[in-house]
């Protein structure tokens, strides 16, 4: 007979199990039913001055390297990186997206390793570092609690000395359900091997940030 705990142990299990399916389920409806919402088709004007630099006095452009985006969607940021001289891995949950990921890559005549997987295994794929940029556009906001050490291990696994993180994220009032959204503060927690050297309120009419945070070297 199982004890108390273990019977809440496999209870959680279940639960974090039905959250993973349930968060898959959605991205999947979303790409059935037409563009995502988050899908613009345009880079972010962050990532730009990130990448080519924020103007005249204001800092000098990222230098090329290896880039790794987490919840690619359709190639847009992928595509983006790669005209630029980044060494760009893909990543995404969703196949549908990664299928209109390679005919848009492919169409722009530009190099990008596309991967169907997830964010939070990337030891299950072709993603071997080390990368000098991580871009999230709400992925990790996305993603249920239990997953989330995973997510940041797999990162920091990965991370060159100062890589930077990029990230975009809802605020925990922006959802309806239990889990989703993202703070300063858990960030700080969980990402231990890092600094979170910047934090920018978005635009959006729900909740909304720009977080940077950089690897700190070995």
């Amino acid at each position: 007979m199982d004890t108390p705990n273990t019977v809440r142990d496999a209870g959680g299990a279940e639960a974090g199990r039905d959250e993973e399916e349930a968060v898959r389920r959605a991205l999947e409806e979303y790409y059935r039913a037409g563009k995502p919402p988050w899908d613009t088709g345009v880079t972010p004007p962050e990532l730009v001055a990130l990448i080519e630099g924020p103007g005249e006095g204001h800092g000098a452009a990222l230098p090329p390297g290896r880039a790794l985006e987490l919840g690619c969607g359709t190639g847009t940021n992928a595509i983006y990186l790669a005209r630029h001289g980044w060494e760009v891995v893909a990543v995404d949950l969703v196949g549908r997206a990664i299928e209109l990921a390679r005919e848009r890559t492919e169409a722009a005549g530009v190099d990008v390793r596309l991967l169907h997987g997830d964010a939070t295994r990337l030891d299950e794929l072709d993603a071997p570092g080390p990368f000098d940029l991580f871009f999230d556009l709400s992925c990790y906001c996305g993603i249920p609690p239990h997953r989330r050490d995973a997510y940041v291990t797999g990162l920091t696994r990965r991370a060159a000395p100062g890589a930077r993180l990029l990230m975009f994220g809802y605020g925990p009032e922006a959802f309806d359900d239990t889990f989703s959204g993202v703070t300063a503060d858990e960030l700080r927690a969980r990402f231990s091997g890092w600094d979170l050297v910047d934090v920018t309120p978005g635009t959006n009419p729900v909740p909304t940030f720009w977080f940077t945070l950089r690897a700190r070297d070995a």
